[in-house]
């Protein structure tokens, strides 16, 4: 038989070439090193572990669910018998079928694949882990004690539904962390991969391990990006403009304009400061504020400081005054505009909530629209966030900012991170170290390792008085500046966005915000994310949303009700804020106002790295 006649081989046939002499006395120090490295980033999913100034044995608060999830679960033994024999019997059947897989095999009847009957799941995507028997029965062995584990955890009965809340995600997390796909051993990717590079995948791996490992620390900070593919205001946050204003807390980014007439009221958007505002303007093709800049709207856009020890504590007060009021001050002097629109982005928007209810009380009507993006005001529903922000681990997190005044932007990326792990941890634990892959060369990803620091007076006042206490959505629950905040004062328009597989702002706890503002809403859910359901050009033809002419009180009623339109949200959003934004006048220039140009955009604030 010619060489080009011969079956490709699988991974175990492949292992018995004469690269096998090479390979064994090299992979046990491979898959040491390996589970060296997976160990140290479970153990890095701890975000306390960031800080060497907590001493909490516990900075998750885990401990105490976990021990009366054991109890309780010790106070039903045949409840217990019961799970553990359905485990030993899903398992005996697969072990039946794969007796039975490899007699069909044996006698020539071929290898029945049932991989497409089971949910896409990207570890395995792979061909040899439904093709190749071994990893087959790997894979389904996983598989069913996952599942079982996490089940398990789900029936307790007894539980505070906080505890039981607790214990689910981490059982998850302890699963997704245990994936055979994350180890050298038992992921036929990586064994392939090894074999046909001649063993550099292994090599480039252990560079990449090498690279990401901080050796002060041993702690190991993935990279998901390239950070030399992209530069600030050369091939990413591109759109022309000029920096006009500046605070200790944040830069006023005004645009260019590229239309002969604007809109009369000026936009402005408040991002978060959890991260850089510039996921509105990754680059042209995909930049919202290039986008909006291009209907006609005179856009301002705030460039938040990343605080260091200095502005430790600064207030959240602070960020209401610097960051929106005298903002709006800055904005009046370059334009001559007495109204505007406004939007704000995830925390962005908690801070405008608040501030408009402040602006309400204080008669402060500049402000004639606003929009959200994936942005809460009522904390109840806010999703998987809520269980790291209880009593114990604020109090902890405060003791970590103690030191230095903020929290360490890496610390608030781990613990979003950890939200999804299995596409933002492990996906790229495998790629980096496994499969010896080059990083990524992706804005989107660019953007997310650009952390943020947190203040501290800051971060621990929004943790307890909105996800904690739930305060922002009860009339007098903050006070802000000696005002009483109140959401029901808030009589202007608003429009809220709102995605269907947002992790950070789940669409239930976003909608909540419909019965808080007494002015029209116009509530509306994109598809995908808290990232890719804002940043949707409409261009780009992807992910279509869903609005309720109706605008019904109810979720359900609005979910029952609601049409679904094809592709981006923002021509819908553009329709909605066209009319709420004044006649056209002549286009404003940065500098042409009150306010002198202090430097081009993107500024130097975005620049600080954490």
């Amino acid at each position: 038989m010619s060489d080009k006649e011969k079956p490709s081989q699988d991974p175990m046939e492949i292992l018995s070439t004469s690269f096998v002499d090479v390979w064994q006395k090299n992979t046990s120090m491979m898959t040491d090193l390996f589970n060296q490295s997976h160990q140290m980033l479970t153990q890095s999913m701890d975000p306390s572990k960031l800080s060497p100034s907590s001493d909490s044995m516990d900075p998750l608060n885990i401990g105490p669910a976990f021990t009366n999830a054991t109890k309780l679960m010790a106070s039903d033994p045949a409840k217990l018998m019961q799970s553990n024999y359905e485990l030993w019997k899903e398992h005996l059947d697969l072990m039946q079928q794969a007796t039975q897989q490899l007699m069909q095999n044996a006698t020539g009847a071929g290898h029945s694949d049932d991989k497409q009957k089971e949910p896409y799941d990207r570890r395995f995507r792979h061909e040899d882990w439904a093709s190749n028997p071994m990893f087959d029965y790997i894979r389904k062995s996983y598989l069913i004690t996952s599942r079982w584990m996490v089940n398990t955890m789900t029936q307790i009965e007894g539980l505070s539904e906080s505890d039981k809340k607790k214990i689910v995600f981490h059982s998850k997390l302890l699963a997704d962390a245990f994936s055979p796909s994350n180890f050298f051993l038992t992921n036929p990717e990586a064994i392939r991969t090894m074999m046909e590079t001649g063993g550099q995948s292994l090599v480039k791996g252990m560079q990449n391990l090498q690279r990401d490992l901080d050796p002060a620390t041993s702690q190991l900070s993935i990279m998901m990006s390239d950070p030399d593919a992209f530069t600030l205001g050369e091939n990413i946050a591109t759109t022309p403009g000029k920096v006009v204003y500046q605070n200790d807390l944040v830069q006023l980014i005004q645009y260019e304009p590229t239309t002969a007439k604007v809109h009369a009221r000026p936009l402005v958007i408040a991002p978060p400061w959890i991260n850089k505002y510039y996921i509105l303007d990754l680059q042209p093709k995909n930049s919202f504020i290039a986008w909006a800049v291009a209907q006609g709207y005179t856009v301002f856009v705030i460039s938040w400081v990343n605080p260091d020890s200095k502005l430790g504590n600064k207030t959240f007060e602070d960020y209401m005054q610097e960051g929106i009021l005298d903002v709006l001050d800055a904005v009046e002097d370059a334009t001559g505009a007495k109204e505007m629109s406004m939007i704000g982005y995830c925390i962005g928007g908690t801070l405008l909530s608040a501030t408009l209810a402040y602006m309400a009380e204080t008669g402060d009507q500049r402000v004639k629209a606003a929009t959200f993006f994936a942005s809460q005001a009522d904390f109840s529903e806010a999703g998987d966030l809520k269980l790291f922000t209880d009593d114990a681990q604020v109090d902890n997190l405060e003791r970590m900012m103690d030191e230095k005044g903020y929290l360490e932007g890496s610390s608030m990326a781990t613990t979003f991170n950890m939200l999804r792990a299995n596409d933002l941890i492990w996906s790229f634990y495998v790629d980096n170290y496994l499969l010896g892959k080059d990083p990524l060369k992706f804005d989107l990803l660019y953007w997310n390792a650009d952390s943020t620091r947190m203040p501290r007076e800051t971060h621990l006042f929004y943790l307890r008085e909105m996800y904690i206490k739930n305060n922002l959505s009860r009339p007098g629950g903050i006070t802000l500046k000696g005002v009483p905040i109140d959401l029901s004062k808030v009589t202007i328009p608003v429009y809220l966005q709102a995605a269907k597989e947002d992790h950070i702002a789940p669409y239930p706890s976003v909608f909540k915000s419909t019965g808080l503002y007494a002015g029209p809403v116009r509530f509306m859910l994109a598809g995908s994310g808290h990232i890719a359901g804002v940043i949707n050009p409409p261009s780009a033809e992807k992910y279509n949303h869903w609005i309720n002419e109706d605008q019904p009180k109810d979720l359900k009623a609005w979910m029952d009700g609601a049409e679904e339109f094809k592709g981006s949200w923002w021509t819908d959003w553009d329709k909605w804020l066209a009319p709420l934004s004044g006649k056209k006048v002549g286009k404003r220039v940065p500098g042409d106002g009150k306010l002198d140009v202090i430097e081009a955009a993107p500024g130097s604030f975005v620049s600080v790295k954490s």
